[in-house]
C-alpha cells in the first residue's frame, strides 16, 4: 500500500490538490496522513478514509507527521518542501517520491521530486505505474 504524507503547511494547494485527485482517479490503495495548521487542512479537499492532524505552533505539525511515519518497504510518496523530512526520505527502505514547489536542498538529494505545478502529473502517474 502507497503511504502519503502530507506536510499541509509547507505546500501550496495548487501543488496537493492534484495529486490527491490523481490517487482517487487511479484507484491507488493508500494510506494518507496530513499535517498542518487547520486553515491549511481545510483549503483542500481530502479523499475518505485521510487522516488530518491540525497542529499549529513551531513544528508541532512537523512532529506530528514524522510520528505517523513508520518505517516499511512500502513506497512513500512525500509531500513537502521541508528539509527536516530529508532523513526521513534518505533512509526510508523503499521508493521514495517527494512532491514539492520549493523542495529543501536535502530533499533533492537522491531523491525524485516533482512539482505538479511545473511538471504536470505525467511523473506522477509513472512513479505510481512502476511502484505499484
Amino acid at each position: 500500500m502507497l503511504r502519503v504524507l502530507v506536510d499541509a503547511d509547507n505546500v501550496q494547494p495548487r501543488r496537493v490538490q492534484p495529486v490527491l485527485d490523481l490517487l482517487v482517479e487511479a484507484g491507488a490503495p493508500a494510506q494518507i496522513t496530513a499535517s498542518g495548521r487547520r486553515s491549511a487542512l481545510d483549503r483542500l479537499s481530502w479523499p475518505a478514509g485521510a487522516q488530518l492532524l491540525a497542529h499549529a505552533g513551531w513544528q508541532q505539525a512537523d512532529l506530528a507527521l514524522a510520528a505517523a511515519y513508520s518505517p516499511g518497504d512500502q513506497p512513500l510518496l512525500l509531500i513537502t518542501g521541508d528539509g527536516d523530512f530529508g532523513l526521513l526520505a534518505a533512509r526510508h527502505p523503499g521508493p521514495v517520491l517527494i512532491v514539492s514547489g520549493a523542495p529543501s536542498g536535502r530533499l533533492r538529494d537522491g531523491n525524485t521530486v516533482v512539482d505538479p505545478a511545473a511538471d504536470g502529473l505525467a511523473p506522477i502517474r509513472n512513479w505510481l505505474a512502476h511502484v505499484g
